[in-house]
């Protein structure tokens, strides 16, 4: 798809969902695995399922609702992605991180991604959460290859702070107030959807890899790309590929996930309330 299509295809999701509400967010918001229902915890103002948006990629993942909630954390206007869509679906790669584009477009000035991952640290434990303090995308593509889109920003864009330090203060300091045990490291972005093999786990933590899924990073490269402030927790679910002898599947993922979301939760709330007054 050419970058006038991509940038058509852009700007036509925006006019579908400006028919039905003119909210204006300022934190934007990506809910990954275990974090389904925590727009259940917000004041709606308005609902959107990505089915009802005029050429709006639709995830596929058991778990991942599929709709965009617009509403206030605590006074803070906010936009969740309940349910984002991953690479490995077959989506393009411009459709993958055309909701984070939309968000920005719709007004969104922060985005804060979370997700679920695998430990390659090894002092990590099921149930950790991370702060996302650099990236490494592996093997998924640049979301920025092809022409410039100029409306979106500049051809070649620094990556030396994709995730905001001061972003990233406000939710150390709101972890330790509530006692809540945060590690920090960098996490790693390969294609999926299978799970990485121990030799590529091995690899991953020679380059200084703390933590690995299947999204996140190519989210932020276009968010970073488009002057958004960045932030991430990524909630560590199991440990990776030949870190244990048992074998990884989606559903003990999901179960970790659910089981950490309490705290999850209450993190990214007073995360939030914290970005309001910034």
């Amino acid at each position: 798809m050419s970058t006038t299509a991509i940038y058509q295809k852009l700007t036509n999701c925006k006019t579908c969902i400006r028919q039905t509400t003119d909210f204006i967010p300022k934190v934007a918001i990506v809910l990954g695995s275990g974090l389904g229902d925590y727009a259940d915890t917000i004041r709606v103002a308005a609902q959107i399922p990505y089915s009802d948006i005029e050429g709006f990629p639709v995830s596929t993942v058991p778990g991942h609702d599929g709709r965009f909630i617009f509403g206030y954390v605590d006074d803070v206007p906010v936009v969740c992605m309940k349910g984002r869509v991953h690479y490995y679906e077959g989506y393009s790669i411009s459709d993958v991180v055309l909701p984070i584009r939309l968000m920005k477009l719709l007004g969104a000035e922060i985005l804060f991604l979370t997700n679920a991952s695998g430990g390659v640290n090894t002092s990590f434990h099921a149930g950790d959460l991370m702060l996302i303090t650099d990236h490494i995308s592996c093997f998924a593509p640049n979301p920025l290859i092809g022409a410039n889109i100029e409306e979106l920003g500049t051809r070649f864009p620094d990556m030396t702070h994709v995730y905001d330090g001061a972003l990233q203060q406000i939710i150390k300091d709101a972890a330790q107030e509530q006692h809540i045990f945060l590690q920090q490291g960098v996490y790693a972005q390969l294609t999926g959807p299978s799970f990485e093999t121990p030799a590529e786990v091995r690899m991953l933590r020679t380059l200084g890899c703390d933590a690995v899924g299947m999204s996140t990073a190519v989210e932020a490269v276009a968010a970073a790309h488009m002057g958004m402030k960045i932030c991430g927790i990524s909630c560590v679910c199991n440990l990776a590929a030949g870190m244990t002898a048992n074998p990884l599947t989606h559903k003990e993922v999901q179960e970790a996930a659910d089981k950490a979301a309490p705290v999850f939760k209450s993190l990214v709330t007073e995360s939030v309330k914290r970005f309001g007054k910034i």
